[in-house]
């Protein structure tokens, strides 16, 4: 029976890839990846062919049907690496010679494996059922099945995003085959024997992987992939292959302890194998391991030490994202080059001294540095990062530089880096030893310059930004001052004016009441403006305002003035919604201004009327009036007055207000003929 579901199985697998590489075949237009991916399918379905006529029959001989899966592995192998190698090459086209040893050792490995094979087997090792006697057999096809899944990770890893959609399918399909024949190999090496189930199955798994490469062969017609350099490519790429080479080990340990153990022996092999996991674990998740891997890589297999392009990638994400403020994350993205572990950043202060104001694992130090030191004034004129162990063997190389003392009490520091800003030193930042040792090379010491002028510039707008905020609040706090000025010379005025006329009218009753009246009114408009300054910039009372009710009390506050205003109400009952302090002061000032820009026997007139559904306070004078240039050009801007001893801010704050209730301040103006100001507001009926 299950020599019926392996013939179906492999014959099923025969036919898929016999269909693709005709497909291929015919639509091939002379392009190299399309010759390979056809060479790849024709070995495939030979493959298959064999091993069904072997479940039948018994026939072809093992060394032909193992042979046959040699040439298979190496086909595809050799598909994966012609797709990888515009990686690295170079611009003359050609590869480094460190990636064609890599690729001559796999190739040799090939050649080696497939004599093996004719020399070695006495038997078939592979038939199911069968015991394996030759363990260097299982072994070189354990290691295709490495090669396999390596590069095929590699390839999918190493393409752009927006080309991933295009590959992704044949990616999985060929990965597939090769994770199969891992599992497949590894279970015949852990047990020493073949599991016949896994073998017929694995024509079926074969044949399913077919469609897939189909779709990334027709999404891909010339298989033109343009694909870049990745570093992060060959790290994954090598954690993955030590990790597989080391679960291999130990699976063989922990089957050698079990066999040989006698009664401690499922003991022994389940402790070993406890422990194993654990150690590997650590190890992936080891930074110092990690960054010895990443410095190991770049040397030993890159002209340069770092892919630029991610590392300013990272740089400017660490920059600009976080939680931590900006000053740490400089100090976090300066370490990222060179996996330090920690640092610290000094800044200048009002063009004194530099102290500290960040650090990141390393400890307060309270010490300052003078602008117009030896070290500072090295920094700024030489623009070198420092190696304070170079410094300390060799000083004559730093022009015999003498290092500040506080810098011996941080462990471990390496090197201060200036952060050099339009020529001037903004600060500098000072690195902790990295995990894996690393030289001060020029090409690490340029990547240092072009970043801490980066971090420069970021640290200068933040300063800048902070700078601004203080200024900001002081503007406000200015602002608000001259609008307490103001007022306050408004109600001087007014005092002033009624103790001018106290001499004359101070025997009249009705100026006594008057004055009385007056004199209270400046006192409530005191203790209002009191509290404003006392609750500082909280939110403002609104409350519902009886416009006429609130014009008589204004006009009547007016009357020790000449000309006095006179009030008209051509509608009552009208209400709206605002702060009363600084509506009052609205209307109070344009009052006041009509009266003292009106001529003693001229006239001011407050008028409240509804027109439509919007309310109309008017206030119009005989005065000298304005001209329109003055109107357009310098009413309405702060700090711009006709008075000799006006602010320039009551019309402005006048507008301002208004347009936050909703409304609007229209002026017209004739001069030598008067003035009349329109506050038009959205009506609101009271109830």
């Amino acid at each position: 029976m299950l020599t019926n579901i392996a013939t179906i199985s492999y014959s099923v697998a025969a036919v898929a890839y016999l269909f693709l590489s005709i497909l291929l075949l015919t639509s091939w237009r002379g392009r190299l990846y399309g010759m390979m991916l056809a060479i790849a399918c024709v070995c495939s379905a030979l493959w298959a062919i064999a091993l069904a006529c072997q479940a039948t029959w018994g026939y072809p001989t093992v060394y032909l049907s193992s042979f046959l899966e040699v040439l298979r592995n190496a086909s595809w192998s050799a598909f994966l690496i012609t797709l990888i190698g515009p990686f690295y090459q170079r611009t003359d086209n050609s590869l480094p010679p460190k990636i064609r040893s890599s690729v001559f050792v796999i190739a040799v490995f090939f050649v080696v494996y497939s004599a093996l094979i004719f020399f070695i087997h006495t038997e078939n090792p592979f038939a199911p059922g069968h015991s394996i006697n030759s363990l260097s057999s299982i072994v070189g096809n354990v290691v295709m099945a490495i090669i396999g899944i390596t590069l095929v990770e590699q390839f999918y890893r190493n393409a752009p995003a927006e080309q991933r959609w295009g590959i992704k399918f044949i990616c999985l399909g060929v990965g597939s085959i090769f994770i199969y024949d891992f599992y497949f190999y590894s279970d015949a090496l852990l047990f020493r024997h073949i599991n016949e189930d896994i073998w017929a199955t694995r024509g079926i798994v074969n044949a399913i992987v077919v469609p897939l490469i189909a779709v990334s062969a027709a999404r891909n017609p010339h298989w033109a992939v343009g694909i870049a350099v990745s570093r992060n490519v060959i790290f994954y790429s090598a954690t993955l292959f030590g990790t597989a080479v080391y679960l291999l080990v130990m699976a063989a340990v922990g089957y050698y302890l079990r066999f040989s153990g006698g009664s401690w022996g499922i003991v022994l092999q389940m402790t070993f194998l406890f422990g194993a996991v654990i150690l590997l674990i650590g190890v992936l998740f080891s930074g110092t391991i990690r960054s010895w891997l990443k410095v190991f890589i770049s040397k030993h297999f890159f002209s340069y030490n770092y892919d630029y392009r991610e590392e300013w990638l990272r740089f400017t994400r660490t920059l600009s994202e976080g939680e931590a403020e900006l000053r740490g994350r400089v100090i976090q993205a300066l370490s990222q080059l060179v996996e330090s572990p920690g640092g610290a950043l000094w800044l200048k202060r009002e063009e004194l001294h530099f102290e500290q104001v960040a650090q990141w694992n390393v400890p307060i130090i309270k010490e300052i540095e003078k602008t117009n030191s030896s070290f500072c004034e090295f920094l700024e004129k030489k623009e070198w990062i420092i190696d304070l162990q170079e410094h300390e063997t060799n000083p004559q190389k730093y022009n015999a530089l003498s290092a500040p003392q506080w810098l011996s009490t941080i462990p471990d520091a390496w090197l201060v880096i200036p952060l050099i800003f339009h020529g001037e030193l903004l600060g500098f930042v000072v690195l902790l030893k990295p995990r894996s040792k690393i030289k001060l090379n020029w090409e690490v010491s340029d990547l240092f310059k072009v970043a801490g002028n980066q971090a420069a510039s970021y640290l200068a707008q933040d300063e800048a930004t902070r700078a601004l905020m203080v200024a900001r609040q002081f503007e406000s706090f200015n602002r608000m001052s001259t609008f307490v000025v103001h007022d306050l010379k408004n109600l001087i005025f007014q005092l002033s004016l009624l103790l001018s006329n106290s001499e004359k009218h101070k025997n009249n009753p009705e100026f006594q009441n008057d004055m009385i009246q007056t004199v209270d009114l400046s006192i409530n408009k005191m203790k209002r403006l009191l509290e404003k300054l006392s609750n500082g910039g909280s939110q403002e009372t609104l409350s519902q305002i009886s416009l006429d009710q609130e014009l008589q009390e204004i006009v009547e506050s007016k009357v020790v003035f000449e000309p006095k205003p006179i009030l008209e109400l051509q509608d009552t009952n009208l209400t709206i919604t605002a702060n009363r302090s600084r509506f009052e002061r609205v209307l109070g000032h344009l009052i006041q201004n009509a009266i003292e820009a009106t001529p003693k026997d001229g006239q001011v007139w407050v008028r409240l009327k509804k027109i439509g559904k919007e309310i109309v306070i008017e206030i119009q004078d005989t005065g000298q009036g304005m001209s329109d240039k003055f109107i357009k050009e310098r009413l309405f801007r702060p700090f711009e007055s006709t008075k000799s001893a006006g602010m320039g801010i009551g019309v402005f704050e006048s507008r301002e207000y208004v347009q936050e209730l909703g409304g609007r301040l229209e002026v017209t103006s004739t001069e030598s003929i008067g003035t009349t100001f329109q506050i038009i507001l959205k009506l609101q009926e009271s109830h």
